[in-house]
C-alpha cells in the first residue's frame, strides 16, 4: 500500500480550453481542503503527418516542448492557488487511451475532474468520456461547468 492510500488524488487534464482553468481552480482548492494531491496530465495527440519522418519528429518535439511549457505554467498556478506541488505527466496518444492507462497505472487516483463548455458542444474530453471512458472507468468523475465563477468554485471546493 502506498502512503497516498488515505489521500485523495485528483486527475486533471491540462488543455487550452477556457473551462480548464475552472477545473484547475476547483481541484486545487478541493485537494488543499482534504489534504489531497493533484496529478496533471497533458496529452499530445498523435502526429498526423506521415509524409516525412523528420518533419513528424520535429512536430512531436515541438509539441513536447509546448506541453512542458504549459504544464510548468499550470503547476505554478496550482501552487499559487493551493500551495500544493502538482505531479505532472505528459503522454502521447488518443485522450481516452491515455486517460485509461494513467488511471490503470496509478491506483491513488480517486477522482477524474473534467471541464465542460456550457455553450453548445461540451468539448472533446466530455465527448470522449461519454462515448468511451464511461464504459471503462470505475471511479467518480466531476464535471465542472465552464460558466462557474471563481466564487462559486471556491464555495463548492
Amino acid at each position: 500500500m502506498s502512503d497516498q492510500d488515505n489521500k485523495w488524488k485528483f486527475l486533471i487534464i491540462a488543455d487550452e480550453t477556457p473551462e480548464f482553468m475552472k477545473v484547475l481552480r476547483l481541484a486545487s482548492k478541493r485537494a488543499e481542503k482534504v489534504g489531497g494531491s493533484i496529478l496533471m496530465l497533458r496529452i499530445i495527440p498523435p502526429a498526423d503527418f506521415q509524409h516525412w519522418t523528420s518533419v513528424k519528429d520535429l512536430m512531436e518535439e515541438e509539441a513536447m516542448e509546448e506541453a512542458i511549457e504549459y504544464t510548468d505554467k499550470y503547476a505554478r498556478e496550482i501552487k499559487r492557488i493551493s500551495g500544493l506541488e502538482a505531479e505532472t505527466v505528459i503522454r502521447k496518444g488518443k485522450p481516452e487511451d491515455v486517460i485509461s492507462a494513467i488511471i490503470a497505472e496509478d491506483h491513488d487516483i480517486h477522482l477524474l475532474v473534467l471541464g465542460a463548455d456550457v455553450d453548445g458542444d461540451p468539448g472533446p474530453l466530455i465527448r470522449s468520456f461519454r462515448e468511451v471512458l464511461l464504459n471503462v472507468l470505475h471511479m467518480p468523475v466531476l464535471v465542472v461547468p465552464g460558466n462557474m465563477t471563481d466564487e462559486e468554485l471556491d464555495k463548492f471546493a
